[in-house]
């Protein structure tokens, strides 16, 4: 479970019998102020998959589910502490929380714990230093499993925030960066000023140069001053809708990038691994080689399939 949407496998082994998936997350709850939603909406993913197992030659009979993501928040089904950092897949396994819930189904829940990072008690001077996660640590361990990724290296997952993690030499989450630039980009499209001067839409495609313009603006204006240079552009009829929102991508990377670097999140000898969406990754992909960071991008299935690896690491770690 995300912030917006919640996926359910049903599996035997590492072999998907049924799927399903509904436009639903933590963000309802914020809204709602009730998980009403997201129960009812998981209850009724957790049947589909059930239903779709019963029609196997073998009819599939499940006996748990394992669940990670923003489902072991406050905002999901139960708060489940963070494991502090770094952490590998014992301190994940060790930290694996049991609980109920009989209106969503009967069988037990099993629920991954994120990680936390940073100062185990932020202040107002330290808190840029703090960054947590929720799902991605189990994505991370099924990259390593799967070899999609060697460590020492970092894993750039874009999707509603954007979050670079960078692995040690020992597997473990050592550290992470966290932005709400998925989210900024969307509600920029949709409700700011900019709104006529671009696609609505997630872009199925970046304008290279367009994307290249953005960066640079922002690295000479900063990000405010660049997005209104998106209205500049509408108003001097310069370019298109979508050559428009390349711009506006570009200067948000150009923002979350400069951070990254920074904070030494990555340099020139990293290794990223991006995860996301195609047309935003790509875009990414080529930011991280023109500044000389070796990058490269996985497909969805390959995402999928780490995350379902990822699931069955910790389970089969997990004393319990």
């Amino acid at each position: 479970m995300g912030t917006t949407n919640t996926r359910v496998w049903l599996v035997r082994g590492a072999e998907v019998l049924a799927r399903a998936q509904a436009g639903i997350g933590v963000r309802d709850t914020a809204r709602d102020g009730s998980p009403a939603r997201i129960r009812n909406g998981l209850r009724d993913l957790i049947r589909t998959v059930r239903e779709q197992g019963q029609s196997q030659e073998i009819p599939a009979r499940p006996s748990n589910v394992l669940a990670a993501g923003m489902i072991t928040s406050p905002l999901g089904l139960a708060a489940v502490p963070h494991v502090s950092a770094p952490a590998g897949k014992s301190d994940l396994a060790a930290s694996v929380h049991r609980v109920q819930f009989p209106d969503v189904t009967e069988l037990p829940i099993w629920l991954i714990p994120g990680v936390r990072c940073g100062p185990r008690s932020a202040t107002l001077e330290t808190i840029g230093e703090a960054d947590v996660m929720r799902g991605e640590e189990t994505l991370c361990l099924g990259l390593v499993a799967l070899a999609l990724i060697q460590p020492p290296a970092t894993v750039l997952n874009v999707g509603s925030h954007w979050k670079a993690i960078r692995l040690d030499a020992q597997e473990r989450i050592h550290s992470s960066l966290t932005s709400l630039s998925g989210e900024l980009i969307h509600a920029t499209q949709t409700q700011t000023i900019l709104a006529s001067a671009v696609p609505h839409e997630r872009p199925l495609s970046i304008d290279a140069d367009w994307c290249e313009a953005g960066m640079k603006e922002q690295s000479r204006s900063g990000l405010a001053r660049a997005l209104f240079c998106v209205r500049l552009l509408e108003l001097n009829q310069l370019g298109t809708p979508e050559q428009r929102l390349s711009f506006l991508i570009g200067a948000y990377i150009r923002a979350d990038l400069e951070a990254m670097l920074r904070r030494n999140i990555m340099n020139p000898a990293s290794r990223v691994l991006i995860t996301g969406s195609g047309a935003v990754a790509e875009a990414w992909r080529n930011a991280l080689e023109n500044s000389s960071i070796r990058a490269a991008t996985i497909s969805e299935a390959e995402i999928e399939a780490a995350l379902l690896a990822g699931l069955r690491v910790v389970a089969e770690t997990s004393p319990r």
